[in-house]
């Protein structure tokens, strides 16, 4: 064929033939250069870097997907854009996330891949869900669910159940959650899978937790501890572990919660899972604070702040190394781009000036015209393109020192607000101090028997009791109070409406972690007085005798 082309060639009339020789040449040029820059990927274990360098698989994915677009491999595409919707799942950049699963999404409808699509269908559906778009994540759990049934399978079907289940208990609907888990594990026995029977046990755990039916959720975390440990699925249990630990702490057994909390803290080092560890310490310092160990309670619970906070920042510092490496990768992808349109460029004009003695003056003039008219727009193009990539990174420098000083401006008005509150106490206490002492120095008058200062002393006493119980300080106290615990009057509301205002102080002032002495004093009550007003507010509460009243209120937030 290419011997018949040119024979044809050299066989037309003399202009037409300089041209036709100068095409075919430059053409062929032209698609030798092109192959000389496709990339070339070595095999990586991608799982791996996903999990300790997602930016470094991320770029990965790009360089496949590239690959896979030049061999118009729309399958490969598909799949390569829902593992890129997976690491900026796993990176918390759930927008961008839904954009590449969106992409899989389309493409599989595409090439009508049911399967393929039910299941990135559930995983669009999980990161909708995290990303507060609850309505979006149901239609697609949905539509996984009716992909699964007509193509009968199984183990799709149980984890599609097992997904709608899980986002009914999110909905607080325990019992449609209870009814999809069943299914679930219908399904999963079906399919012999006994990875899904672990994971829908320990989803039975957590409802029936929800529930406050703590034997059962200690015996179905017990089962999915049991399959877990059966299938050597290490990660999976550190969770379990410590799910157990607190519902033996809940059911005022620190000490085996605590035995529990020690394990999973054992685990979460083994399997360098930071969130879990957290997890681990906070339940370790709740069972010494059960137990009365307080040292050890806060050495632990400080042990889980300080974790907080480094997971935090070590969450923030990988998506700005994501978005600066995403940034250098296409910064360089733009400087590659251009280097190879150079080559191209040169190696045509090279043919060209080779060729030029072949062709007639006035073609040869309008060719190298055409060619530096082609050289000056990509150059003004990348120039373009240059001035957008600075402007981008300068947007993204400046988002990340707003996001810095709001997060600054927050702590500081937080520590404003506390000082604010414990200086209103402060001056509470200080107050009645006084108040009580002139009471005390009155009612030692009175015992005098002069009998015409009795009736004087009687109503300035009375004066002070009025001054010393007067609102106006309640609600003062109570603006500041909102201030620094925003959302503990309202979850006290819902708890129990019937408190009245007097228990409402109360159970504000334990909050503040006062003493019994200040707390009398603040309301004007003795010790006795305020023994018998805690009775009566966790019997209002539903607290048992040895229940801890300050945990309770600690946990309302």
């Amino acid at each position: 064929m290419v011997c018949c082309r040119l024979l044809s060639l050299f066989t037309a009339a003399p202009l037409v033939r300089c041209i036709r020789i100068f095409l075919f040449f430059t053409l062929v040029f032209a698609e030798l250069s092109r192959a000389q820059v496709v990339p070339t990927l070595t095999s990586v274990p991608l799982n791996e870097v996903a999990r300790y360098r997602p930016d470094s698989a991320y770029i990965m994915l790009k360089e496949q997907l590239a690959l896979s677009r030049i061999k118009k491999n729309r399958e490969d595409e598909a799949l390569i854009y829902r593992q890129m919707g997976q690491v900026l799942f796993r990176m918390g950049n759930y927008p961008q996330a839904v954009t590449q699963l969106l992409e899989a999404d389309r493409l599989f409808r595409s090439l009508n891949k049911p399967e393929a699509l039910a299941e990135n269908s559930n995983f669009l559906g999980s990161v909708y869900y995290y990303n507060k778009q609850s309505g979006e994540s149901l239609d697609r759990f949905l539509e996984a669910l009716s992909i699964y049934h007509r193509t009968r399978n199984p183990s799709g079907l149980s984890d599609t159940y097992a997904h709608i289940g899980h986002w009914h208990e999110k909905q607080r609907h325990l019992d449609s959650a209870l009814f999809y888990q069943r299914s679930a594990l219908s399904f999963a026995h079906l399919g012999r899978n006994r990875g899904a029977e672990a994971r829908i046990y320990e989803h039975f755990g957590s409802i029936y937790e929800d529930l406050e039916a703590f034997d059962s959720a200690r015996h179905y975390y017990e089962a999915s501890l049991s399959l877990y440990r059966n299938l050597s699925l290490r990660a999976e249990q550190v969770g379990l572990v410590n799910n157990l630990g607190d519902i033996y702490t809940k059911t005022g057994q620190p000490l085996q919660g605590l035995a529990y909390a020690r394990e999973a803290m054992s685990l979460a080092w083994a399997e360098q899972d930071k969130y879990q560890l957290q997890s681990a310490y906070r339940d370790m310092g709740e069972c010494f604070q059960a137990m009365g160990i307080m040292d050890s309670a806060y050495a632990y619970l400080e042990k889980s702040r300080e974790l907080i906070q480094e997971i935090y920042t070590s969450d923030n510092q990988r998506q700005i190394a994501l978005l600066q490496t995403l940034y250098e990768f296409e910064q360089k992808t733009s400087e590659i781009t251009k280097l190879n349109a150079g080559r191209r460029i040169d190696h045509i004009l090279l043919i060209a000036v080779i060729l030029v003695g072949l062709l007639l003056g006035l073609l040869g003039y309008l060719v190298n015209s055409k060619q530096k008219l082609k050289i000056r727009n990509e150059q003004a193009l990348n120039e373009q393109q240059q001035r957008i990539h600075l402007a981008e990174k300068d947007l993204m420098e400046s988002a990340l020192r707003m996001k810095k000083m709001e997060e600054d401006t927050l702590k500081q008005e937080l520590d404003i607000r506390s000082k604010e509150l414990s200086s209103h106490i402060l001056h509470l206490v200080q107050k009645n101090e006084v108040m009580e002492e002139i009471r005390t120095g009155l009612q030692e008058i009175i015992k005098d028997d002069r009998r015409d200062q009795k009736k004087q002393l009687r109503q300035l006493l009375n004066k002070i009791q009025v001054s010393v119980a007067q609102e106006d300080y309640w609600n003062e106290f109570r603006l500041i109070f909102d201030k620094v615990h925003e959302s503990f009057f309202a979850n006290l509301n819902r708890q129990c409406p019937d408190l009245t205002p007097a228990d409402v102080r109360l159970l504000a002032l334990v909050k503040m972690n006062l003493g019994s002495a200040d707390t009398a004093r603040l309301l004007s009550v003795t010790p006795d007085s305020l023994r018998v007003m805690r009775y009566r507010v966790k019997r209002k509460l539903g607290l048992g005798t040895a229940d801890s009243l300050q945990q309770f209120i600690d946990q309302l937030g």
